[in-house]
């Protein structure tokens, strides 16, 4: 079965309050079956504009993810990055 990944690219506008995102996501995350792969390490444009931070967090299935993604106690931490943040997340199949 393809696992699945939930990728975040992130530009924090308030980073204190962003804190409390980070926080909170990471035990609701990790608890769902997620494993965070990339966390806003280093990274080097290379072509087109784009966000400060990338995420990536591995999931067993395409389904655990959008599960964990549409979790109701994940979309409630969600909304602290929605006020301290422009984000574009994404959940995606992996190949295999």
């Amino acid at each position: 079965m393809a696992k699945g990944y939930i990728i975040g690219h992130i530009t924090v506008n308030d980073p204190e309050a962003y804190k409390e995102y980070v926080e909170r996501d990471t035990p609701i995350l990790e608890g769902l079956g997620g494993r965070f792969i990339v966390r806003g390490g280093p990274s080097e444009v290379k072509e087109g504009e784009t966000f400060q931070r990338h995420v990536v967090i591995e999931f067993p299935s395409y389904e655990a993810a959008l599960k964990a993604y549409d979790d109701p106690e994940y979309q409630e931490v969600a909304a602290i990055r929605w006020r301290t943040a422009d984000s574009v997340i994404l959940v995606v199949e992996g190949t295999q």
